[in-house]
């Protein structure tokens, strides 16, 4: 390839932010199965007050699981074990074949061998499309991330989950908060005062914005019993269903091949799952390995010497792309949230998880400086130059925002 198709003008960048407002409204507005954003409310308030006490967390991601106790007291967090928890592979939930009880199983096995001595809530981070309901739990729309259990999809994630741990083991449970790792994203920083706003962005394996939005600006809840609508709402964007404009015949060619044709079109020109495809997308007549992913485009970047040069250009150009995009989205939400405040939006907490976002590349910006710098210059076409964003990042954010859920009443 000698062409930068990947290249993306200021223009180009700032249409892409524009037309995630549109969604945005969009998906705020109404349920139509149709919308790009689904814009999902999430009915579970961070406790503005001091939050303390103990809970189970569970962390389900892309591949990883994860299961911890976590305890808040006088505004310190620990996290039992080891400071970061159990950790489990669970790459085989993307079997086909595999099915909802097989997933209770492995679930509940870690957090059975868990020494706990009371009763205790769960706070459990589901980073899958999930309509929140308003006894805090979650409804599962559909898999992504190349998972397929269709089973579980239409049915609550986390009443099921209880009911098979209280059956299995003791102490029980006395309940679980179910939240998207974008908002668990979003709590976490939310810990931290000072900010106008503030926004939980994942850019890992897959990729996704949260933030809070005024309950009088979502149409689609208006009326409903039991909403403070004084109040803001954690909201789950599903942001990597976006179809942006300018996408190529390679992500076209990418679309084609995935098991989710149509679906996550941000997320596969974005995220670590889909950006090595992108990458042999590239090069149709040259062998890669077959599991080759953003990793190795990271260390093909790092280590030139011993990798073709033009892989090594593609390589980069896909990278920096992935990262542009992901500064039109933030720069596009930031607008958004700046015209539905109540006051100005001059200084804005992104709560960033996820290893592609924080990745290093050696010979030149890392990811988090291409977005920042993305920002910026976005930010100062759309006449907000002196918003300052800061990106945040800390340890354990889906355990510990998953913990304020649990403990939040």
């Amino acid at each position: 390839m000698t062409e930068n198709i990947f290249a993306l003008s200021c223009e180009q960048l700032k249409e892409i932010a524009n037309e995630l407002q549109r969604r945005i409204d969009e998906g705020l507005s109404n349920d139509d199965s149709n919308n790009e954003l689904a814009c999902l409310p999430t009915f579970i308030q961070p406790k503005s007050d001091k939050v303390e006490g103990t809970a189970t967390v569970l962390d389900l991601g892309g591949t990883n699981y994860r299961v911890a106790k976590v305890t808040i007291l006088n505004g310190k967090t620990e996290v039992h074990p080891n400071n970061q928890g159990i950790k489990q592979n669970l790459e085989k939930i993307k079997e086909p074949g595999y099915t909802e009880e097989k997933l209770l199983r492995a679930m509940a096995d870690p957090i059975i061998s868990l020494v706990r001595e009371k009763e205790m809530p769960i706070g459990y981070c589901f980073s899958y499309p999930a309509d929140s309901l308003q006894n805090g739990d979650a409804k599962l729309k559909y898999w992504t991330k190349g998972v397929n259990i269709p089973e579980m999809e239409g049915k609550p994630v986390g009443e099921h989950l209880l009911n098979y741990l209280n059956k299995n083991t003791t102490p029980k449970f006395t309940g679980i908060k179910v939240i998207n790792d974008t908002v668990a994203s979003l709590f976490a920083g939310m810990a931290i005062p000072g900010y106008d706003a503030y926004i939980g962005l994942i850019v890992g394996t897959g990729t996704n914005m949260a933030a809070m939005i005024p309950a009088s600006a979502i149409g689609k809840i208006k009326g409903m019993k039991g909403v403070d609508f004084s109040s803001d709402i954690p909201v789950n964007f599903e942001s990597g269903n976006f179809r942006p404009p300018y996408l190529t015949k390679i992500d076209e060619f990418v679309d084609f091949n995935s098991g989710s044709r149509g679906r996550q079109r941000f997320e596969k020109a974005v995220s670590g799952m889909y950006l090595g495809e992108v990458m042999q997308s590239s090069f149709p007549l040259n062998k890669f390995d077959k599991n080759f992913n953003a990793k190795d485009l990271t260390d093909m970047m790092n280590y030139p010497d011993i990798h073709e040069e033009q892989y090594v250009t593609v390589a980069c150009q896909i990278y920096r792309r992935s990262a542009l995009l992901v500064a039109a989205s933030l720069a596009g939400l930031i607008v958004k949230l700046s015209s539905l405040d109540r006051k100005p939006v001059r200084k804005v907490l992104v709560t960033a998880d996820g290893s592609l976002f924080w990745s290093k590349y050696d010979f030149g910006k890392d990811y988090h400086e291409i977005v920042m710098d993305g920002i910026n210059a976005l930010l100062g076409d759309f006449g907000m130059p002196k918003t300052q964003v800061v990106f945040n990042q800390a340890q354990n954010v889906n355990l510990i925002g998953s913990a304020i859920a649990a403990l939040s009443k």
